[in-house]
C-alpha cells in the first residue's frame, strides 16, 4: 500500500488513505506530503455513524476507485463504495486465510457476496489466484495478478554488519548468524523452528538465530527457548523498524511459516543478496527458487528444515552464489516500479468502462483486524 501511495502518477491519480487512526499514526512518518490521511473507524454494518462518514467522505472527495486491502476492509468498504456511486472498487485479499473455519465463514458465501461489488481482485502471486478461484471461487476473470514489490535501493548485497552490532547482541565475530524477520505469531512456525535449531546447535554451537520482531508469542517463545536449552543462541531483538540493517547481519534468513501470501520479507532478504530457507507454502515459492535463490523444506517438520539450515551454514559459498542469484531474481521480478505499473494499468482498464472520467482519484483502505482502514 505505501508503494502505491509513494509513486502513484501523480499526473493520472490522487491518492487518499483512508484508515484506522491508529494505522495512519503507525505509518504517517513514511506517508508522502502529498497524501491526505483520512481517519476512519467502521467496525460493522450496523454502525451507522461510521457508514454514513465512509459514504460522505468519498462522495466529498469524488473517489473514482477504491481500493481495499484485506477482505476484512473490503467486506464493509466495498458494498458501502457502491452504494455511494464509485466507479471502480478494487480488492487485494493479500493472504490465504486459514483461519476461515466452519460452515458459515468456511464457506465464503460472504466474499462471494462481497464479490458482486468488487470489479476486480489483485492476487499477489499465482498461488493466492488459485485460492481466490479454486477455494474461495471468485471469477476468474475478475482475478489478476500483480506481485508485491520493494524498494531495491534500500538493500545493499555487499554491505555486512558493524562490529558494533554483533557485540551489542553478544554474538562473536565469526559465528554464523541466521536471521528470522517475521511477527511472533502462530502462522510464522517459531516453535518448529526451534525444534529445528535444537538439531542445528548439535553440529554448530556457535550458531546465533536472532529473531526480529514481536507478537503474541513473544514470551511463550522465550519460555520455550529455555526449555530447550536454546536461550544462550537464541536473540529475540523484538520489533525494528529498520529491516535493512538486521538482514545486514545474517548468513541467510529463515521464513518457516504455514501459510504466507507472497512474503515481503523474503523479497527484501534476497534484495540485501541473503538467501532464504523457507517452506514450501504458497506465494513463497515464487520467491525461494529451491537451489537457486534458497531452500526450500515442508512446512510443519523440523528435521527438513534443521538440515537446510545446517546446510547452508555448512557451505558459505554456496550460501554466497544463491544470495548473488536471489538479487539478481528481485531486480528482474519484485521492483516496487514494476509493482506500480501493473496495479496502475488495472485502474486505468477499469475505468475505460467509464470514458466520461478524465481523472481518477483513488482512496486506499487497509485491513486492521475486523476493522475497515
Amino acid at each position: 500500500m505505501l508503494a502505491l501511495l509513494r509513486n502513484l502518477d501523480r499526473v493520472r491519480f490522487r491518492p487518499i488513505m483512508a484508515a484506522h487512526p491508529e494505522l495512519i499514526e503507525l505509518m504517517r512518518a513514511n506517508l508522502p506530503g502529498d497524501v491526505e490521511a483520512i481517519p476512519v473507524v467502521l467496525a460493522s454494518p450496523c454502525d451507522l455513524g461510521g457508514v454514513l462518514r465512509f459514504i460522505r467522505i468519498v462522495k466529498e472527495k469524488g473517489v473514482a476507485i477504491l481500493h481495499s486491502h484485506m477482505f476484512q476492509s473490503s467486506r464493509l468498504a466495498s458494498p458501502l463504495a457502491w452504494l455511494a456511486g464509485v466507479p471502480v472498487i478494487i480488492e487485494t485479499p493479500h493472504i490465504r486465510e486459514r483461519w476461515r473455519r466452519g460452515w458459515i465463514k468456511g464457506s465464503y458465501l460472504i466474499d462471494r457476496f462481497v464479490g458482486r461489488f468488487v470489479t476486480k481482485y489483485i492476487a499477489v502471486s499465482n498461488a493466492n489466484r488459485d485460492y481466490l478461484v479454486n477455494e474461495k471461487r471468485l471469477p476468474a476473470n475478475k482475478v489478476l495478478v500483480v506481485r508485491n514489490g520493494i524498494s531495491l535501493e534500500r538493500f545493499d548485497p555487499d554491505r555486512g554488519a558493524s562490529a558494533e552490532m554483533r557485540r551489542s547482541l553478544g554474538i562473536g565475530e565469526n559465528a554464523p548468524v541466521v536471521v528470522v524477520v517475521a511477527r511472533l505469531e502462530p502462522q510464522k512456525g517459531h516453535r518448529i523452528l526451534f525444534d529445528a535449531w535444537q538439531l542445528v546447535t548439535q553440529a554448530f554451537p556457535e550458531a546465533r538465530l536472532v529473531l526480529v520482531g514481536d507478537g503474541g508469542l513473544r514470551e511463550e517463545l522465550r519460555a520455550y527457548a529455555v526449555r530447550l536449552s536454546l536461550d544462550r543462541s537464541v536473540v529475540l531483538a523484538g520489533y525494528q523498524s529498520n529491516v535493512s540493517e538486521w538482514l545486514t547481519l545474517a548468513d541467510f534468513t529463515v521464513l518457516p511459516s504455514f501459510y504466507e501470501g507472497l512474503p515481503l520479507v523474503a523479497i527484501e532478504s534476497l534484495a540485501a543478496g541473503r538467501p532464504v530457507v523457507a517452506t514450501a507454502v504458497d506465494g513463497t515459492a515464487e520467491i525461494v527458487i529451491d537451489g537457486k535463490t534458497g531452500l526450500l523444506v515442508p512446512p510443519g517438520e523440523a528435521a527438513p528444515l534443521g538440515a537446510a539450515i545446517s546446510r547452508l551454514i555448512a557451505a558459505p559459498e554456496l550460501t554466497r552464489d544463491l544470495g548473488r542469484a536471489g538479487r539478481l531474481f528481485v531486480e528482474e521480478h519484485f521492483s516496487e516500479r514494476r509493482q506500480v505499473d501493473e496495479t496502475e494499468a488495472v485502474y486505468e482498464a477499469a475505468l475505460r468502462r467509464f470514458p466520461d472520467l478524465t481523472s481518477a482519484c483513488t482512496a486506499f483502505s487497509s485491513a486492521k483486524e475486523g476493522q475497515v482502514s
